[in-house]
């Protein structure tokens, strides 16, 4: 079925409503996307089980993770708090767009705080309302933008199916003061910490009620910097490695 856009007035980040149109040129972004859904299937089942899948994705930005886990899962329900993000997402799913064919993506724009919020109970494949949990949540480079983190997975949880449902996060890592540098100066706005850190993700996700946690590097990634604080030149900068953490766990 179509895919839908649930958009709510004056929710979303300024600065990614306005970077939203030329997110997907950004190189550092495809990279660390395609290494993130590597990270993502080689600790996911089999096809056979993984096809079964529904899965929800919290921040999911213009969809590029979204559209390359698609084609492995049943559904895939892609939130996001900035509308930007979303438009760019349903114009690709909409006729005409690059994507057109992908009918089992659900594009929604929200801040999503509540497990049993309706916004995320309609089934993306039928377009008919869905009291069920789901089997994956993931979310990709989201993390370093959240203030209350045990909040965050706290409404994961939530949304997960008890026993078997599972989260899988991917973000970089915070290895001392040179991770500031993953960002230019001037897009700090909405930067809560300079990366993450093992052993606090570790107590996060168990402190919610997570089992089987693993928290581990998955890949490092190279991205270009600012040669200098503030100066701007992240297109000719040097070339600095960020390894990246991938965080898992399972509801009870």
């Amino acid at each position: 079925m179509a895919s839908t856009t649930d958009a709510t007035p004056g929710i979303g980040n300024a600065r990614f409503n306005t970077d939203a149109a030329n997110w997907d040129s950004n190189p550092s972004i495809q990279l660390a996307t395609s290494l993130a859904f590597q990270s993502y299937l080689s600790r996911l089942p089999p096809p056979s089980e993984l096809s079964s899948f529904n899965v929800l994705e919290i921040g999911c930005g213009t969809g590029l993770l979204s559209l390359m886990l698609a084609p492995h899962v049943r559904s895939l329900t892609a939130v996001d708090a900035a509308e930007g993000m979303i438009e760019v997402l349903s114009s690709k799913l909409a006729p005409g767009g690059a994507h057109e064919k992908v009918k089992n993506v659900r594009p929604v724009a929200y801040l999503l705080e509540d497990p049993e919020d309706p916004v995320i109970k309609i089934d993306p494949v039928t377009g008919q309302q869905w009291e069920g949990k789901f089997d994956l949540v993931i979310s990709h480079l989201v993390l370093h933008h959240v203030a209350d983190l045990p909040s965050l997975f706290r409404t994961i949880y939530g949304t997960l199916k008890p026993g078997t449902g599972r989260v899988i996060t991917t973000d970089f890592e915070n290895f001392g003061p040179e991770a500031r540098r993953f960002h230019p100066e001037a897009k700090m706005e909405g930067v809560e910490r300079h990366g993450i850190v093992q052993k606090e993700m570790e107590e996060i996700l168990r402190g919610v009620g997570f089992e089987d946690v693993k928290v581990e590097r998955g890949f490092v990634l190279q991205k270009r910097v600012e040669s200098e604080p503030g100066k701007g030149d992240m297109e000719s900068g040097p070339v600095m490695e960020f390894p990246f953490l991938v965080c898992e766990g399972r509801r009870v």
